[in-house]
């Protein structure tokens, strides 16, 4: 058994218990096949149904519609035992043409590798300004086109460790389980973005995008950096967070 305990939640209107109980065998292959071996961070994947309730002591990944709902549904920022939450907005995804699994892999993976939303890399660069970048494993590589298939079921490709190691040569090493960046940090794939400090004065964290090859959907960053997201907790102390209400 794992020390990592994550409860799957279908809390959606837009999508089934059996795409959910689908979604969750195909992420428990990702994060156990694909993600621990590089990480070394490994987590074991229970489903739970509609209205039903998680086991106390688990991680969340919630599954719900909309992201202006979220704080109404009450899965806030930790859960009631003060333990990361992820959440990946499916009816939100569908509105605006993104594939929902691919969301959902990136929120739990991302969840995994920085519970505490807490981590960054200092980077200097040759013109002597340094940049703090937001230890992210999804963010770069996150658009639907980088994705690939598990079980039939899209997964959101990933950054591998050596990516925020700026002494990894380009081409020199593996960057992303997929093999399609050719540099480390803050080389992004089409689509993908990261999150920078820059320490010489700019106020507060910045978002830097690559463009993405379909002109006529919106960023997935611009459309899911709201209330609860992993963006807005980054910017608020962590005695600003919201245990959730959920399942009380």
């Amino acid at each position: 058994m794992s020390e990592i305990q994550v409860s799957i939640i279908n809390a959606s209107d837009t999508v089934s218990n059996d795409e959910c109980r689908a979604l969750t065998d195909a992420l428990q292959i990702q994060v156990s096949r694909d993600f621990a071996p590089a990480w070394r961070i490994d987590a074991d994947l229970t489903f739970v149904p509609k209205e039903q309730k998680p086991t106390p002591g688990t991680w969340w990944l919630s599954i719900l519609d909309n992201t202006d709902r979220a704080g109404v549904l009450g899965h806030h920022d930790l859960t009631p035992d003060r333990l990361p939450v992820a959440k990946s907005f499916a009816g939100t995804d569908k509105r605006y043409g993104f594939e929902w699994t691919v969301t959902a892999s990136h929120e739990l993976l991302e969840m995994l590798a920085n519970p505490d939303v807490n981590l960054s890399v200092l980077v200097h660069s040759d013109h002597g300004e340094s940049k703090l970048y937001a230890y992210e494993v999804c963010d770069p590589c996150e658009d639907d086109a980088c994705a690939y298939s598990i079980n039939g079921i899209k997964v959101c490709n990933f950054v591998y460790p050596a990516y925020f190691r700026t002494f990894q040569a380009p081409g020199g090493t593996k960057f992303d389980h997929l093999g399609r960046l050719t540099a480390p940090i803050p080389a992004l794939l089409p689509g993908g973005y990261i999150s920078a400090f820059d320490m010489s004065g700019t106020p507060g964290w910045q978002h830097l995008s690559a463009a993405s090859g379909d002109a006529e959907k919106p960023a997935r960053a611009a459309v899911f950096g709201r209330i609860f997201s992993r963006r807005d907790r980054r910017q608020k102390p962590r005695t600003c967070w919201q245990c959730s209400t959920a399942f009380q």
